[in-house]
């Protein structure tokens, strides 16, 4: 059975979920995400995780790791009961440090005390900014003795108990960092119900997301969510549920108990503002240790296919006869939405550099073959695993001999969480096949 890249609620990760993993100092699984890596990454093999992660847009990049980790509890810190074996490694970071306010730059002090990336805020201050801009009710919290950068608690204002949590943290070195966390879901991988967006006056943005906990609704738990990216790099990442905890609890109301503008509101609160100035700046990647612990030299980032030339290319492959009803992605993901008159496929592809340190994890077992020129190609069938009934995945993998991956997936459903709407993906895997191995990919654009 293949190995598969799984994102734990869902969203490949950015730089703005390296931060937060730094900031919090732990490693979350990621549910839902679209990317075919099946092999590394999972295991923290893999060195970092790509520009985004196209399932959600970006916009539930932290489910697991902000709210999530504040969830298993109140206070996020490393080694704290968030903390899980086995999943996705916090990813390294490139980019300008100047993106990153330093103590100097920002006027915060600089504190020996503070670990690098870790903020000591009191927990009991996080809960009084929290209670004083939500609506009068009953609050209960594990533990406010001790410091962080998030808490969760149980709030009730009468008409049924539910899990709230906020979390506080750096958006990340990048210019554009923190931008996918505000940017709506797409709805093909990610279902919801509502979800806007917005610029404060100060050139803050804004999203409100009203979603699920389960993206194939498996639960009738709801995940309402605001996130507020300031404009020097800041992230509050609120979320709530109509049940009193995120995951294992009975649904105790119709909705979260906030509507989506007092949601906003809480995020956008002056209040938070001297909190933020209490988070460190974010640490740079260490040197590697060489062998017998002198200094090594880390290993150069592979290169990254930037624009939208995937998605494009995607649509320019798809045989005669299947109408393109949807498209998305960005960068190394990309996604097609077909239809041959016989019901809806979805057919997705990822176009990676620098996979040749996972080759033997993706390709050391199953239907392998070699081509002349060395390149290797597995063909897959399995059954899909969003959840959506009848559903079954079909993947062509390809990988040259220097890690030019490039992974090509079709499903028999036009989103993975829905039921499937024919008996086999529009594309044979022969057809997945031929398109995987493309010259096309290799003359994309890439940084």
């Amino acid at each position: 059975m293949p190995q598969h890249d799984h994102h734990d609620p869902d969203a490949g990760f950015a730089d703005e979920l390296g931060s937060a993993l730094r900031t919090t100092g732990e490693s979350f699984a990621l549910d839902g995400r679209p990317e075919l890596v099946t092999g590394g990454l999972a295991r923290g093999r893999r060195r970092l995780l790509r520009r985004r992660l196209a399932v959600t847009g970006g916009a539930l990049a932290l489910a697991a790791v902000g709210i999530g980790g504040v969830y298993a509890g109140t206070a996020v810190t490393p080694g704290g009961p968030a903390e899980k074996a086995g999943v996705a490694a916090a990813p390294t970071t490139s980019g300008s440090p100047t993106a990153a306010p330093t103590p100097e730059s920002s006027g915060e002090p600089a504190s020996e005390s503070l670990k690098p990336g870790m903020a000591e805020i009191p927990l009991s201050r996080i809960a009084d900014v929290l209670k004083a801009n939500t609506p009068a009710g009953d609050w209960r919290f594990d533990d406010l003795d001790g410091t962080g950068q998030g808490i969760s608690g149980v709030y009730d204002d009468g008409d049924g108990e539910a899990a709230v949590g906020v979390f506080l943290s750096r958006a990340g070195r990048e210019p554009d960092a923190g931008v996918d966390m505000v940017t709506c879901p797409d709805p093909v991988y990610v279902p919801h119900d509502d979800c806007d967006t917005g610029r404060l006056p100060d050139g803050s943005r804004w999203m409100v997301f009203q979603g699920y906990e389960y993206p194939d609704k498996r639960e009738e738990t709801k995940n309402w969510r605001a996130v507020l990216l300031t404009e020097d790099g800041f992230l509050i990442d609120a979320s709530e549920y109509n049940a009193a905890a995120e995951k294992g609890a009975a649904v105790s109301r119709e909705n979260p108990p906030f509507t989506p503008a007092q949601l906003k509101a809480l995020v956008t609160a002056d209040a938070w503002r001297p909190l933020l100035q209490q988070i460190p700046p974010l640490p740079t990647a260490p040197a590697q240790p060489g062998k017998l612990g002198r200094p090594g030299k880390v290993r150069q980032a592979p290169p990254h296919v930037v624009g939208n030339g995937v998605t494009d290319t995607l649509r320019s492959l798809m045989p005669k006869g299947l109408e393109v009803v949807g498209e998305g992605g960005e960068g190394e993901f990309g996604y097609v939405v077909v239809d041959d008159g016989k019901g809806r496929s979805l057919v997705q592809i990822n176009v990676q550099y620098g996979m040749d340190d996972v080759a033997g994890d993706l390709f050391g077992s199953g239907d392998v073959t070699t081509l002349p020129d060395g390149r290797r190609v597995k063909l897959i069938q399995q059954p899909g695993e969003k959840g959506g009934a009848g559903v079954v995945w079909w993947t062509a993998d390809t990988l040259t001999k220097d890690g030019f991956r490039v992974v090509v997936g079709a499903f028999n459903t036009g989103a993975q969480h829905e039921a499937a709407t024919r008996a086999e993906p529009a594309l044979t895997l022969e057809q997945l096949k031929a398109i995987a191995l493309d010259p096309k990919w290799a003359a994309l654009p890439a940084k």
